[in-house]
This record gives C-alpha cells, sequence and structure tokens, in this order.
C-alpha cells in the first residue's frame, strides 16, 4: 500500500481534492443550512424539498450532456469548469435576495458538486487506473470521506460565528484558492501499463450502455445509497426538531461515520481488486438497510450515531464501487459521456427523494416512519440482486463491445 501510495500520489491527491470539493455541492453540506434558508425564504418544508428536486432534475439534465467533455477536453479545464461553476453557486447562495437567486445557486451548486466534479474524478481514476482501480478508487474517495468527517461540524461553527451567508461566501473563496492547485495535479495523465489493463479493451458507447437493459439492474443495486442518505439528510432539520434535538447531535455523528466510511473504503478496494465490482454488489446495502431501521424506530440520540456508524460502512463500499463498476463492466474507451448519463439518472432518481418525502412530511405522514420505508426498500433490493447476481455476472462476463 505504501509503495502504491508513494508512486502515485499525484493522481491520487487529485482524486482526492476533487472529492473533497465536491462535498460543497451534496446534499449533507447544503442541508445543513436548510432550516436556515426555509426560514429566510419562507418555505415549508414539501415547497424547499419540490425547490431543490426541480433544480436537481434541471442538473442533472445538464450534466447528460456536459459529461462527455472528460472525453474530448484536457481535463485542467474541465476541472477549471466545474470548480468555477461550484465557486459561483456558493458566491450566490451567500448573496441571494429572492427565491430566483437561490435556485440559481443551489443549481450550480448541485451541477458542479454533485455533478461535474465527482464526474470528473472518478472518470480519470477509471482511466488513469485498471489492476488496481479498487485500490486506487478507495484511497481517492477518502476525499470524499474527509469532506463528511469535518464538513459538517465546520459549517455549523462558521454559521454560528459569521451567519450562515457568511458560511458559504468563505466556501466559495476556499474553491477558488484550491483550483490551481487540482489544475496542476490533474495536467499530467497517467497511462496504466499493458500488463495492467483489465476489462473491455475497447468500451462501450453511451448509445450501447443505455441500450443494455442490465444496465438499469445495476443502477437499482447503486441508487440506495445516494437516493436514502438524500432524503434524510435533506430533512435532518426536520428530524431534529420533531426529535427535540439539538443541531449539533446529527453534525457530531459525523466522525465516527468517516471513521468506519474510511475502515471499508480501504477494505473494498481490496476486495474489488482482487473478487470484482460486481461481487459486492449483493451484500453490501445489508448495513444500511438496518441503519434506517435503528432511525426510523428509536428516536433516542444515539440511534442517529448508530445510523451514521452502519450507513458508513456501506458508504465506505459503495464509494469504491461507483468508480470501479462502471469500468469494469463498459470499458474506458467513452467512460465520460457513459459516467456522465448514469450521474444523470441517479441525480434523477435522488431528487425526487427530499420532493416526495417533502410532501408526505406536509401531509402529515411521521418522517419516522418514511426512514423505516426506505430501510426496508433497501433490504429489499438486496434481496433481489442476490437472486439475479450470477445471471447478470455472466450476461456481463460475456458482453464485448465493438470500437467506435
Amino acid at each position: 500500500m505504501l509503495s502504491f501510495l508513494t508512486a502515485n500520489l499525484r493522481w491520487l491527491a487529485a482524486g482526492f481534492l476533487l472529492l473533497f470539493c465536491g462535498c460543497f455541492g451534496q446534499t449533507f453540506v447544503v442541508a445543513l443550512s436548510g432550516g436556515a434558508i426555509r426560514r429566510e425564504f419562507g418555505l415549508s418544508d414539501g415547497a424547499f424539498g419540490a425547490l431543490y428536486a426541480g433544480v436537481t432534475l434541471a442538473a442533472a439534465l445538464a450534466l447528460a450532456g456536459l459529461g462527455g467533455l472528460i472525453d474530448r477536453w484536457p481535463a485542467p479545464r474541465v476541472v477549471s469548469l466545474a470548480a468555477g461553476l461550484l465557486a459561483a453557486g456558493a458566491a450566490l447562495l451567500a448573496l441571494a435576495p429572492n427565491l430566483p437567486g437561490l435556485a440559481a445557486a443551489l443549481f450550480l451548486l448541485r451541477l458542479a458538486g454533485q455533478g461535474l466534479m465527482l464526474q470528473t474524478a472518478y472518470t480519470l481514476l477509471g482511466r488513469w487506473f485498471s489492476a488496481e482501480r479498487g485500490r486506487a478508487v478507495s484511497l481517492a474517495a477518502t476525499g470524499l470521506n474527509a469532506g463528511q468527517a469535518c464538513l459538517p461540524l465546520a459549517l455549523v461553527a462558521a454559521a454560528a460565528a459569521i451567519g450562515w451567508r457568511g458560511a458559504w461566501f468563505g466556501i466559495a473563496v476556499l474553491l477558488v484558492v484550491a483550483l490551481p492547485l487540482a489544475r496542476h495535479l490533474v495536467r499530467r495523465e497517467r497511462v496504466p501499463a499493458a500488463a495492467e489493463r483489465a476489462g473491455p479493451s475497447e468500451g462501450a458507447t453511451r448509445a450501447q450502455a443505455l441500450a443494455d437493459p442490465y444496465l438499469y439492474g445495476l443502477l437499482a443495486a447503486m441508487l440506495p445509497p445516494s437516493f436514502i442518505s438524500n432524503t434524510i439528510f435533506f430533512h435532518q432539520a426536520h428530524l431534529a426538531e420533531s426529535r427535540g434535538w439539538s443541531p449539533e447531535v446529527l453534525a457530531a455523528a459525523f466522525p465516527p461515520y468517516a471513521v468506519a466510511t474510511f475502515l471499508c473504503l480501504l477494505a473494498a478496494g481490496r476486495l474489488v481488486d482482487r473478487f470484482s465490482a460486481l461481487a459486492l454488489l449483493p451484500v453490501y446495502l445489508v448495513p444500511f438497510g438496518l441503519a434506517c431501521l435503528v432511525l426510523g424506530g428509536v428516536s433516542a440520540p444515539w440511534s442517529a450515531f448508530a445510523f451514521m456508524l452502519l450507513y458508513g460502512v456501506t458508504d465506505g463500499i459503495s464509494l469504491t464501487l461507483f468508480g470501479a463498476l462502471w469500468p469494469e463492466v463498459y470499458g474506458t474507451r467513452h467512460l465520460g459521456a457513459i459516467r456522465g448519463a448514469i450521474v444523470a439518472i441517479m441525480v434523477l432518481g435522488t431528487a425526487l427523494g427530499p420532493f416526495l418525502s417533502g410532501l408526505l412530511i406536509d401531509a402529515g405522514v411521521p418522517f419516522s416512519g418514511i426512514v423505516v420505508g426506505l430501510g426496508l426498500y433497501c433490504l429489499a433490493v438486496s434481496a433481489a440482486f442476490c437472486l439475479v447476481r450470477r445471471r447478470l455476472a455472466a450476461h456481463l462476463r460475456g458482453r464485448r463491445f465493438a470500437a467506435a
């Protein structure tokens, strides 16, 4: 591990930095200001959920068109675009005077953070590494892990000191400062040695991947972590208020979650390289399903910590799978375009979580019951995938895509 890290530090650091910065556009960070935004703009849970879902859907559609840029543009140019849009979104959120300004800010944050930054990082890692792709992705994905560990408490503290708008302006400044380093790190390409190459050598086109019916089975297995966590983190302020928890309870649960995620990230990287990403799909959702049952069924504050620890197990594996699965199945020739379409589909799915749950909350459905239902859904997907895993694996092993 140490020799691998030393030999590839530049590229691993690039992935780490891009994934860390991408956290600023993800729901677990944006939602920390959700209560303040709702109060300042006079929005209910359902109204804010609808607005958030709308801008997320718009960002997903835009990402479907922009995702292929990493296949055609130099990496520094794509990084500049992503970081610039993300910084603009953070600055606009800090200054937003009205609902249109708020919507534009959230759109930029979702497009650049949840979309382009992660898309660029994972595509570059998939292209730079092959035989040890799982290990490389797991190490670089600690950037997300680091963001999840430190950003919630940091943002809560910053908002308490300088207000939520001041905290977001500080994020914009931080992103502008980080941009030159990110551009420098991605400037040099890493080409896997011939002996290291693995997976389909030609690679599917985006049209071929989207026409593959098994793609949607893979998406069904990969969607629950982002869909469910998006829903829960978006309404974390409502959950805390409904149970009489202080805002710091869930924020304080992120560090132990980050430790669990980090350990499982490293383990998942080795397991993917040894057994393949497909082999982990049937089992990795089980801890998350149990986590949702605990959080939904137990109102004591310790349930937040139990939830985050169990979620950390699934998330650590998920972060590795998300980087390793798609190049393993569809190759790297058109990986940026394929991943852009996949991320857009997943973002479309995750956008429905806050929206539908917000409507249910406004209709009087307890959020704890929604969380229990999400846990059962997660376990059902895992059980279903156990039944079809062998057939799916045999089909994908037999696929060969013509060069395009």
